[in-house]
């Protein structure tokens, strides 16, 4: 095969990567299988919100609660896979993992293709719930969905059993990627720096072009290279270390700093914890390899904990939204005025009504819609009809009695559920992770611990000598010297922070405190913020506790993910100096 034969003769184990989540580019597959060599093609497809959704699936019909995309790409793409000799890992099973292989096998059979198919299980817990002391006593918020996060010692028994596709629930996004890694290699659980490294990589893969110019702060000077940016792949080495990179060809770029940014994406601490390994993220190790090449090494590996992390998805109740258009004059007094008139309206109001108000209107607008500002009322109750016609034939009827130029930016909506996230710990002896095997055997992967812990002492984190005070400084936007990645873990935002030279880390680092952070962002202010050091990355890691409020699928707030919550931060201004500029 073009990465080097069956897996566990090449010598560098090239896995790239063609999904970052469940809807993520369809026609990737195909562009990873053709784009150049491989030895394993990955696809991360779920995250909190997408295990709501399968368990939406599957409560509609027991034989759902997979990715169906996936299985479209199979339809499309197996052939070519196994023609090319591309082991494929996905964690498109969701809640579903036996049912999505069966189908794969009859796609295999449909379509004459040999490859076989292994698939892990273990991580559903939703029939052991009550035991756990996780069902819950209100009806109206019923457990949807209960998953252990497996580590990837399942996936390389079913690839050392022949496995042509692996398919898994709920393992660590990382682990696809180390799971190959492990069969390829033979690391046992005593290999935490190999482990390590290979979660590093993992990391960087799992979000797919994130790693290669998505979602890029600096985007801009890249022109057009990055409107069709290629997926990630990394060549894994024997030491776990790694060269990231993509097809020769393809759009995107992979720099020293679009590497960085995936690495901040959606951890916390130096400690980086897992099933298999903890990470020491304060250890990693980047380096240009050349265009389109970053090495990732000296990545330390400590003892996993002894408890897997358990993702609880439940009904949260039903929400309803709407928008208030407000044109021209008396902006605040036409809000203030539906407020009024609408909660007047409403005799038995739901259990939360939350109005926020974005003032995008100008003076002396040269269109109707640059006069215009929104007022959005997000309404939230257990009980679907309080948020349905009730709330909404409210607000049309003030449509002829309310403030001039009423009207909504689109007609009301049905109410719809929301999902509320919470993530648990559970003693990992306590789950039964299970290795189904092409042939029809199942191995039991026991939760093995290594002989050592290998824990590298921690010291406190070294700042950069600070810069000089007495230099000139200008009021600009954070964003010309520092990028920034933000995401979701559960209800917490996390927002990284990098600084693009050493000149500037040295200012970064002393400057963007938690104080800072709060005073620049304020809806933060009144929140628990934690900051983490990374001087190898010249980076700051803050976790801010509670702002996503019960998770994205709740919807608590205007980005429900943080996702811009890093842009927000770089375009606030401060005092930089001009050495900088």
């Amino acid at each position: 095969m073009p990465g080097g034969g069956e897996l566990g003769r090449c010598a560098v184990l090239r896995i790239g990567n063609a999904s970052g989540f469940y809807g993520d580019r369809f026609a990737a597959f195909r562009e990873m299988l053709t784009g150049g060599p491989l030895d394993v093609l990955t696809g991360d497809y779920l995250a909190e919100l997408t295990m709501l959704i399968l368990a939406r699936d599957r409560l509609r019909d027991a034989k759902l609660g997979y990715a169906r995309t996936f299985l479209r790409q199979a339809e499309e793409c197996l052939a070519e896979a196994v023609e090319r000799g591309v082991r494929i890992v996905v964690n498109a099973g969701g809640l579903n993992p036996a049912r999505l292989a069966e189908a794969l096998g009859e796609v295999t059979a449909r379509q004459g293709v040999r490859a076989r198919i292994g698939y892990v299980t273990g991580d559903e817990l939703l029939p052991r719930a009550a035991e756990f002391g996780w069902a819950g006593e209100d009806p109206r918020r019923p457990l949807l969905a209960a998953n252990a996060y497996l580590g990837a010692f399942g996936i390389a028994e079913c690839l050392r059993g022949g496995a042509d596709v692996v398919v898994t629930g709920r393992v660590t996004d990382a682990a696809l990627v180390v799971g190959p890694g492990i069969a390829h290699y033979g690391w046992t659980p005593d290999d935490l720096d190999a482990l390590a490294g290979a979660v590093v990589a993992g990391h960087v893969l799992e979000c797919g072009a994130q790693a290669t110019g998505g979602n890029y702060a600096f985007f801009a000077e890249h022109g057009d290279r990055l409107d069709h940016p290629g997926f990630p792949l990394a060549e894994l080495h024997a030491d776990g270390s790694s060269v990231i990179t993509k097809h020769p060809g393809t759009g995107g770029v992979v720099t020293i700093e679009t590497v960085t940014a995936q690495l901040l994406y959606e951890t916390g601490g130096p400690r980086y914890l897992g099933p298999d390994v903890t990470a020491r993220l304060d250890t990693v190790t980047l380096t240009e390899d050349g265009p389109d090449r970053v090495r990732i090494d000296g990545v330390r590996g400590e003892a996993p904990p002894a408890t897997l992390k358990v993702g609880l998805n439940r009904l949260g109740g039903y929400r309803n939204e709407l928008v208030f258009v407000l044109t021209g004059l008396d902006i605040e007094a036409k809000a203030a005025f539906v407020q009024r008139q609408l909660t007047r309206a409403l005799t038995d109001p739901p259990a939360e009504l939350r109005w926020t108000q974005a003032r995008t209107d100008h003076p002396d607008a040269d269109t109707e819609e640059r006069a215009s500002a929104l007022l959005r009322l997000t309404a939230r109750d257990p009980q679907e009809a309080k948020v349905g016609r009730a709330l909404t034939a409210a607000a049309v009827e003030l449509g002829l009695a309310g403030y001039p130029g009423f009207h909504l930016t689109a007609p009301p909506a049905a109410a719809a559920p929301y999902g509320v996230f919470e993530a648990r710990e559970l003693d990992a002896k306590e789950v039964e992770h299970l290795a189904h095997l092409p042939g029809g055997g199942t191995v039991a992967v026991q939760p093995e611990r290594p002989s050592a812990s290998g824990e590298v002492a921690m010291e406190g984190p070294q700042l950069p000598p600070p810069v000089e005070e007495d230099g000139p400084t200008r009021r600009a936007p954070l964003g010309l010297v520092a990028g920034a990645r933000s995401g979701d873990k559960g209800g917490d935002a996390n927002l990284g922070v990098w600084a693009r030279s050493e000149a500037g880390w040295r200012w970064l680092a002393h400057t963007l405190t938690v104080d800072k952070l709060r005073e620049l962002l304020p809806e933060v202010a009144q929140l628990a913020v934690e900051r983490h050091v990374l001087p190898n990355l010249r980076a700051v890691n803050f976790t801010v506790r509670g702002l996503l409020g019960e998770g994205v699928a709740a919807q608590a707030r205007f980005d429900p993910q943080a996702k811009a919550l890093g842009e927000w931060l770089r375009s606030r201004h401060l005092d930089i100096p001009e050495a900088l500029l």
